[in-house]
């Protein structure tokens, strides 16, 4: 050192110097380490003898030291390090990185020695510093800034190269064996090294969890449940396509665990670690990497006996190395838990895979109505604007990315324009890209993000599932796929571009089908997609409309459900690009449903374009006139109905084909009773019944008995009704798309009623309900259950009657037909007068709010006439009332 024996007195700066992983590098070294060791201990008193310093004792790798003052303390430390850096070693694997801290206080020698605390103190702080860091106490930043000497302390963003020396603020921490708080400064000059971890104190920060910008709203089963398999699994991997909320979730789900790891909660972002995983967790963890030893080695004795968290964020951006630090961590540290979000499972032993749910539509609306609140400088949106907020919250598909995108756009939007936008969430949705933006500035970012990582038949495969509107089944994604289908469909879930939905089915959320359909029209494969669908949409008319012994089976809107969407989708395809025959096909099997579930608007439009393609295509005469009497079905027009009527009747006649000129004939009927011209229109159904039976295809002029059977209830002839009926049965049980409604049976029932017999029309009117319910035809099983409250009034139970009547009217939403219409508000006005108006509105009004299910429950809970009168002939007719019961389930199930 100096050469001078005498220690200094007063105020004393006390430095300790030790090489951090000593032990560490004795070990690889062996018996060279003496040589490293020397050559460490000659370069330090080198550059400490300069300054003045004077050596208490050097023992091992350790040097304690005392200055007069706190500057020749900080320079001679600073050379010491730049000389240690510069220093010839064997290999910079073995370049012993030594922490140096300092500490300045008053004090007097004892001999040899000091007798202080300030000396303790000094040790402290030289034990919080890193290999290469040069720490120092407050009362040495002090004594420095009223001594005048170096420079005053600057804060952490003060750059080093602005002075020879300077200090870097770290704030407080606790010492061990200190009751006080301690500011630790890092000295900074050029040519030492300026980031290190946190300081290694007690008193040390317990996590790294990021402070929350915005309430965590809803969740709170999600919560609970995430935290439960926590405390029963190791690890426990949230998985979840980007933008569905898996990091958020997490930290939500960490910050409460905070109190049960005695050695904190880490959280470290895989997409944010450039230089690699391990030493992103490491910097975390305060674990500074030692010379000649992989870091990862060194976290894993660090984590060895600690009980901590870590949360491993984004694991998809680097799923190997993710894996490998999971399964090492594991299997060494057996108190660490783990937590991972991720697009994809991490696939190691022991890990529990839980799937992030869209938000539910409660969350999903509160989290929306917040950011929105939020977006327009926080003021709430107006009372009316609420039912349009909720509707774009339902179209969100629960997406938390979505629903913040969505609040951004409605600062300059109202909630109903953006809501007739969301056909196509990306252009609705996504702001302008930008070069270099984060992954989650966008929905079409996000998908970026996880396309780029698929196999070429899962991105192609994804890309071709663009065409469905729905759900498919396996067998349909083979029919789309390659002949890795499978594996490209097991892909797409993992990485949670395909929703797995009981059955199983599969399906993509809007947000990716619109994304891979612009990946498909990129790809150039549109039209090849497009029209394989339609041929898919062609193949699946055959299970529903044929049985599997050949036979055309009965029309079922319940059965036609799951493939309504196909089938519109391909008819819009063929009306613009695809085959004008698949697009008639699929009209003609569509028609009962649109006359049901509404359409017919859309319908209509999309025949017309389909005509506008007819030049040149071979079409079947046929298929296009029964497309016409489709479209005359639909219009709303008598002028239209009446033009492709004429049309498809001009068609039958050229091609001599029976059936369809009577379906035709019989059509303009429905202008005529319109019109009230109900002489003109009971002529026109005889007329065409006749027809038919002198050309032998009777059954096809059903539509026109029914027209006139209803004709003749009107007028109260009942008995020649009935007739006409019973004659229609077989008729209606040989068309399939009639026997379905059975509304021969529902007119015999109204029959029945009318003539005052309530067994009759129960027994009927419960044949039809069930038949219309079974088969998807709400509207008419309406018509059903507002004969059943006909039936109730007139069997003494009025407030039944009213209540039924409630529901069938809310279901059916409008009288359907004038025939009826006048009948069913003469029944109600007749139970009004019976129960008093507030009895009356009170009833109706519970048969609305009952739901539709619960009012056919009802209806059919009605008990049969002869039960409720306790008649003889109930128990003498029981045998033939169940034959008649096993003949009309029959009947129904054909």
């Amino acid at each position: 050192m100096s050469g001078r024996t005498e220690l200094p007195s007063g105020l004393v700066t006390f430095v300790f110097t030790d090489i951090e992983g000593s032990t560490r590098l004795a070990r690889m070294l062996g018996d060279d380490y003496g040589l490293v060791l020397g050559d460490h201990r000659s370069v330090m008193r080198n550059a400490l003898s300069y300054f003045g310093g004077v050596e208490l004792f050097t023992e091992g790798d350790s040097f304690f030291i005392a200055f007069h003052d706190p500057a020749s303390a900080i320079a001679a430390c600073v050379e010491a390090q730049r000389q240690l850096s510069a220093h010839d070693w064997p290999s910079p694997d073995v370049a012993p990185r030594v922490r140096m801290g300092m500490h300045t206080g008053w004090a007097r020698p004892h001999g040899d020695e000091y007798a202080s605390a300030e000396v303790h103190r000094a040790s402290r702080v030289a034990s919080a510093a890193h290999g290469g860091q040069i720490l120092c106490s407050g009362a040495t930043a002090l004594a420095i800034l009223t001594s005048g000497a170096g420079t005053a302390p600057h804060e952490p963003e003060t750059k080093a190269t602005e002075a020879p020396q300077t200090l870097l603020d770290l704030g407080p921490h606790r010492l061990r064996g200190f009751d006080d708080d301690e500011r630790l400064f890092q000295i900074l000059a050029s040519g030492l090294e300026r980031d290190f971890p946190r300081p290694r104190t007690p008193g040390a920060a317990t996590h790294n969890l990021p402070a929350p910008i915005t309430p965590f709203l809803g969740r709170r089963n999600e919560l609970a449940e995430v935290t439960g398999l926590l405390q029963r699994h190791r690890i426990v991997t949230v998985a979840g396509p980007g933008g569905a909320g898996k990091t958020r979730l997490s930290l939500a789900v960490a910050e409460p665990l905070l109190t049960s790891y005695g050695d904190g909660v880490w959280n470290v972002d895989v997409a944010g670690a450039p230089n690699g995983l391990a030493p992103a967790l490491a910097a975390a963890l305060g674990v500074r990497t030692e010379p000649g030893r992989p870091v990862l080695e060194t976290l894993l004795e660090h984590c060895s006996t600690r009980h901590m968290l870590i949360v491993l964020q984004t694991a998809d951006a680097s799923p190997a190395a993710g894996a490998t630090l999971v399964r090492r961590l594991l299997a060494r540290c057996p108190r660490v838990n783990v937590l991972v979000t991720s697009r994809v499972p991490l696939n190691v032993a022991g890990e529990v895979v839980w799937r992030i749910p869209p938000l539910s539509p409660g969350d999903a609306f509160t989290l929306l109505s917040e950011r929105t609140t939020e977006a327009r400088g926080g003021r709430p949106g107006l009372a009316e604007d609420q039912t349009d907020l909720a509707e774009v919250a339902a179209r969100l598909e629960g997406s938390p990315l979505a629903i913040e995108l969505a609040a951004a756009r409605l600062r300059s939007l109202s909630a109903a324009q953006l809501a007739a936008r969301l056909d196509d969430p990306l252009a609705a949705l996504d702001p302008v890209e930008m070069e270099g933006g984060d992954r989650h500035e966008s929905l079409t970012a996000v998908l970026d993000w996880s396309y780029r990582t698929l196999t070429a038949p899962a991105a192609g495969l994804l890309r071709r599932l663009a065409v469905f509107a729905g759900t498919v089944d396996l067998a349909t994604v083979e029919w789309c796929g390659s002949a890795d289908a499978l594996g490209a469909l097991s892909e797409l879930s993992d990485k949670s571009l395909v929703e797995v939905v009981p059955g199983p089915r599969y399906r993509l959320s809007g947000q990716v089908r619109a994304y891979a359909s612009r990946r498909l029209t990129a790809a150039g494969d549109e039209r090849a997609a497009r029209d394989r669908h339609a041929a898919w949409a062609l193949h699946t008319l055959e299970s529903v409309a044929v049985d599997t012994d050949g036979q055309p089976r009965t029309t079922s809107l319940t059965e036609m459900t799951p493939y309504v969407p196909e089938w519109e989708t391909a008819l819009r395809w063929a009306a613009t690009k695809g085959s004008v025959r698949t697009g008639l096909r699929l009209a003609l099997v569509l028609d009962p449903w649109w006359r049901e579930h509404g359409g017919a608007g859309e319908g209509r439009d999309l025949l017309f374009r389909l005509y506008q393609r007819l030049d040149g295509v071979e079409v079947e005469p046929a298929v296009l006139a029964y497309a016409h009497l489709v479209h005359a079905g639909l219009a709303d027009d008598r002028a239209e109905r009446t033009r492709f009527l004429v049309r498809a009747e001009r068609i039958a006649r050229a091609e001599e084909d029976q059936p369809l000129l009577m379906r035709s004939l019989a059509g303009h009927r429905t202008s005529l009773i319109q019109d009230g011209r109900y002489d003109q229109a009971e002529q026109l159904c005889r007329e065409v019944i006749a027809e038919a039976e002198r050309n032998g295809v009777a059954e096809s002029a059903l539509p026109a008995v029914i027209a006139l059977a209803e004709l003749l209830w009107r007028r109260d002839e009942l008995t020649p009704a009935a007739d006409l009926l019973g004659a229609a049965r077989q008729a209606e049980a040989s068309c399939p798309e009639h026997r379905g409604k059975r509304t021969v049976d529902w007119l015999l029932g109204m029959v029945a009623l009318r003539r005052g017999d309530l067994v009759a029309g129960h027994d009927h009117l419960v044949v039809a309900l069930r038949s219309r319910l079974r088969h998807g035809f709400r509207g008419a099983a309406a018509d059903a259950v507002a004969a059943i409250a006909v039936r109730c009034a007139m069997g003494g139970d009025p407030a039944t009657a009213t209540v039924l009547f409630g529901g069938a009217e809310a279901a059916r939403g409008a009288r359907r037909t004038e025939m009826f219409g006048r009948f069913w508000a003469d029944q109600q006005l007749s139970l009004r007068g019976s129960l008093g108006d507030a009895a009356f509105d009170a009833a109706y009004a519970d048969g609305v709010g009952l739901g539709f299910d619960r009012i056919v429950a009802m209806a059919l809970a009605v008990e049969h006439p002869d039960l409720e009168d306790g008649a003889t002939r109930f128990t003498q007719s029981l045998a033939v009332h169940q034959r008649l019961g096993a003949v009309q389930v029959g009947l129904a199930d054909e």
